[in-house]
């Protein structure tokens, strides 16, 4: 009875303290820090995507940097149809030091472009926390910047860009990689929360690691895509029409993927171990001109096979990879 008795005490003291705590919280809540001034150097569809939509989630774009004027000038007039009250400074590539100050700099030039980005801002930006979006580089090819007294890091988008506004728009809800120092790592946080996004990090050295697995899961998704049409072409259907047909396959696929591992994922010939459907396939690609597609076909279908091997008899498995190879 006694030990009822505490247990009740200890759960009504529990229900009172946070009762206490959000009424407290809704009469005083904490104060939220102002969010960074940013600039965006390279406004392609990424740095457009972010900067379109960093304004929409209420942050300050301060800078705008493009390798021709002109460019920056475009991406200005957008976002000031998001905010009227924006006025970013444009400049040009080669008046790089004329950056106006800033809390954060987002480098969003191509990978072979971020070092030397780097080395000028190292000579010129003040007091800013300084980000590049590659996926395949680290925070290390900034390292100029973090000798100069800055805060570093990498912050990169997990989604496919291929137009700045729906880019914008892809980018709630998307996973980001960060990395770099402690500071940047914290900043990056908010900003990736503040787009309603997930960040999550890895170590430095397996950023390459991480990025070719992000090419193979999209850029090299949609090259095999293509490599699919084009055989569908050659049945007589134009690209327009293959593309439409093939499209709600892919889809399912991807609703697949969502809700189970590969393996369970995994449909059709070579989840079922039909050994006379990839004789015929095997026979349909022999011409010359389905060379390519062929190899494709062989070297994916291996790896089909093994992910499928659990649930297939052992000599249908041993048949299919004899016609593979």
């Amino acid at each position: 009875m006694q030990r009822l008795k505490q247990t009740f005490l200890s759960v009504h003291t529990k229900v009172l303290r946070q009762m206490f705590l959000s009424v407290h919280q809704c009469l005083f809540p904490m104060p939220r820090l102002p969010k960074p001034s940013i600039t965006i150097i390279g406004t392609g569809r990424l740095g457009t995507a972010l900067a379109i939509g960093l304004i929409r989630s209420g942050y300050r774009i301060v800078g705008l940097v493009a390798q021709h004027r002109r460019k920056a000038e475009k991406v200005s007039q957008l976002l000031r149809a998001e905010n009227h009250s924006t006025t970013a400074l444009v400049i040009a590539a080669k008046d790089l030091k004329r950056l106006p100050g800033s809390d954060v700099i987002l480098i969003c030039t191509p990978d072979d472009e971020i070092e030397g980005v780097g080395r000028v801002l190292a000579g010129s930006a003040k007091d800013a926390t300084v980000f590049h979006t590659s996926g395949a580089l680290s925070s290390d090819v900034l390292s100029p910047l973090s000798r100069a007294g800055l805060n570093t890091g990498s912050i990169h988008p997990l989604i496919s860009v291929s137009d700045p506004k729906s880019g914008a728009a892809a980018l709630r809800g998307a996973f980001f990689c960060i990395e770099g120092d402690p500071r940047a790592v914290r900043i990056a946080r908010r900003i990736v929360s503040d787009l309603n996004g997930t960040a999550f990090s890895i170590p430095s050295k397996s950023k390459t690691l991480y990025h070719a697995a992000a090419v193979i899961a999209s850029p090299h998704a949609t090259a095999l895509f293509d490599v699919a049409v084009r055989t569908l072409v050659a049945t007589g259907l134009d690209r327009r029409k293959a593309r439409q047909v093939l499209v709600p396959l892919l889809e399912s696929t991807v609703h697949n993927l969502k809700t189970s591992d590969t393996a369970a994922a995994l449909t059709g010939t070579f989840a079922r171990g039909d050994v006379a459907t990839v004789k015929r396939h095997l026979k349909a690609l022999s011409g010359k001109q389905h060379r390519e597609t062929l190899q494709i076909y062989k070297l994916l279908g291996l790896h089909a096979l093994a992910l499928a091997a659990k649930g297939l008899n052992p000599s249908s498995i041993k048949a299919i990879q004899k016609l593979l190879k």
